[in-house]
């Protein structure tokens, strides 16, 4: 029988965990600075907002993307990830509580005795009825360190959720801009082959009139058919477009949203991007709370392999009733029972339990430079996506002022085509320069939606906005 004292001492030392205790890991003094690439188009001292979407005023948009928080094949699984590793936090926390098992019989015998004046039936029954319990003492931690271990992937799979809500927000964006942004190259491509159109048909009319050469509609005829190319290109980009919307809204290609299809121009902001600084996009991005958890978890199950090396000692008992009659079962005299520690130890294994605890903090060193290397991750992607922003505004910049100047080019080259003053190579030529001008336009307002939304997305914003259950 256990001394009181001793089960007393046992208890109080239940729970002295084994193993290095986590502590967060240092990220760069410089990572708390505000960003190197921030432009007057960024605002850094505006933290980003939880719903960045919503700086578009664009009710369309919003509710695309609240259809995808709902329905996106790829956030049920994270969702679903999440659910299980719930669970096995809770499976964890179980081993807190006592182990129970009932069992109980009820057994006839039938017999033929052989005695001297030979063979004799015989009929017996026995009855029994059992409760075992044990509990593990947790004198070195392992189930707590267990536990530990099993919070803090709960906790990862939760930021892995978050970061899935951020990729599907930004994915969801990008594919209704870019459907917004075909049809509008679309529509600048026919609009340019329109007035290439007009020019061809005029041109046939001169020449026929014998004002102007053959070769002068020929090449009219070559420019308007290379503008004519370029239509189902665009046509394909924005159904390609509408049918990624309707996937990542959960619906099959075919059910795209109308709305999106009547979009002909793409998003724009009309204020400077709110980007905060480095230490608020730390806090914010979840693939970096993600890997602190990973580490976490890693360091905890070094704790649970130490653990190892030493005994595992849980308090036993049971209760049993046992009789030939279910009477004599319950009586005192079937009444039994017992109680006493039991101690399992794989010393002679011992090696094996130490090569899993250099497997363990092989797993936290690993850990740890994920870690580093997730934050060193975010830091580039955010000043990149900054950097290319501010780039892609200074070219759209540029080309709206050289796409204004091919307009006015052109109108005056027309103008002095129907004053004679002029060559139809001319008018050619400005009207092919101002097509291409439209074209680079367009292509640029559609690059410069996109960097904006990569740059929102490099922030981490976003995933706040899901339902948490």
């Amino acid at each position: 029988m256990i001394r009181p004292a001793l089960l007393t001492a046992a208890l109080l030392l239940s729970g002295c965990a084994l193993g290095p205790n986590f502590h967060a890991a240092p990220t760069p003094p410089s990572a708390n600075a505000g960003f190197v690439s921030a432009t007057p188009s960024v605002a850094s001292g505006t933290p980003t907002p939880d719903a960045w979407w919503r700086l578009y005023n664009d009710p369309v948009l919003d509710d695309l993307i609240a259809q995808a928080f709902a329905a996106n094949t790829d956030l049920r699984v994270a969702q679903a990830n999440l659910r299980k590793a719930r669970a096995v936090l809770s499976e964890s926390r179980a081993a807190r509580l006592p182990t129970t098992s009932i069992s109980g019989s009820a057994v006839e015998q039938r017999s033929q005795v052989t005695t001297v004046n030979g063979a004799v039936p015989f009929r017996s029954e026995y009855y029994q009825l059992g409760l075992d319990a044990s509990y593990e003492i947790d004198l070195y931690g392992r189930v707590g360190r267990s536990i530990e271990a099993a919070r803090a992937d709960a906790a990862a799979q939760a930021a892995a959720r978050d970061t899935a809500a951020i990729s599907v927000a930004a994915e969801t964006t990008r594919a209704y801009a870019d459907a917004c942004s075909s049809a509008r190259q679309l529509a600048v491509a026919e609009r340019s082959l329109k007035l290439q159109t007009d020019s061809f048909d005029l041109t046939e009319r001169r020449v026929a009139a014998g004002r102007d050469s053959p070769l002068d509609a020929a090449r009219a005829r070559s420019q308007l058919e290379s503008t004519r190319a370029s239509l189902p290109g665009f046509a394909a980009n924005r159904r390609s477009a509408l049918f990624r919307l309707a996937v990542l809204t959960g619906k099959p290609p075919t059910e795209a949203d109308p709305r999106a299809a009547a979009c002909t121009a793409p998003p724009q902001l009309s204020e400077p991007i709110p980007a905060g600084d480095g230490a608020a996009l730390l806090k914010r991005r979840p693939d970096i709370r993600q890997a602190d958890r990973t580490l976490a978890a890693a360091t905890a199950r070094i704790g649970v392999a130490i653990a190892d090396l030493y005994p595992k000692i849980s308090l036993g008992g049971s209760l049993s009733a046992q009789g030939i009659t279910p009477g004599a079962a319950f009586s005192n005299q079937g009444f039994g029972f017992s109680i006493g520690p039991l101690i399992s130890w794989s010393f002679p294994n011992i090696f094996a339990a130490r090569a899993r605890i250099k497997q363990a903090k092989a797993g936290a060193d690993a850990a740890l430079a994920s870690f580093d290397g997730t934050v060193l991750t975010a830091l580039k992607e955010t000043e990149t996506a900054l950097s290319d922003y501010a780039g892609m505004i200074d070219r759209n910049k540029a080309l709206r002022a050289a796409r204004d100047q091919s307009t006015e080019a052109a109108r005056i080259v027309r103008i002095r085509y129907a004053a004679g003053s002029e060559n139809f190579l001319a008018v050619l030529d400005a009207e092919r320069t101002l097509a291409t001008a439209d074209a680079t336009l367009a292509d640029s307002d559609a690059a410069l939606t996109t960097a904006q939304i990569a740059v929102f997305k490099a922030l981490g914003g976003g995933w706040e906005a899901i339902n948490r259950p």
